[in-house]
């Protein structure tokens, strides 16, 4: 008999982290999207906040494939022409991050400047 208000103590508890866990679950990430064409990476220059995972969705408008990497950031993502698809970024100290397609080494890199 003593043992009902300790299992309505648990349950209230259990209840109460189930809420909070799809709370948590729910938050979105901050989403930022990048477009890929072979020739140039849009936006050239993305500020995102630090010490905050942030979403890229990447978009490949190209006729190739290209290949999405950042070495520092420790992302690397392959899109075929016409896919899309995303990449998630780590927590980032204040800085900048360079980010290029490994398969045009010849166009100018993204820079990610975490503020």
């Amino acid at each position: 008999m003593h043992s009902t208000p300790r299992i309505f103590a648990i349950a209230i508890t259990l209840v109460l982290l189930l809420v909070l866990a799809v709370r948590v679950a729910a938050a979105e990430l901050t989403t930022f999207a990048v477009n890929l064409t072979g020739e140039r990476i849009e936006p050239a220059r993305l500020e995102v906040p630090s010490a905050t995972r942030v979403k890229l969705t990447l978009r490949n408008t190209s006729r190739g494939a290209v290949e999405f990497e950042g070495r520092e950031v420790r992302v690397e993502k392959v899109l075929g022409p016409g896919a899309e698809s995303f990449v998630v970024l780590p927590p980032l100290r204040p800085g900048t991050y360079r980010l290029f397609d490994e398969f045009h080494p010849d166009i100018p890199d993204m820079l990610v400047v975490a503020k």
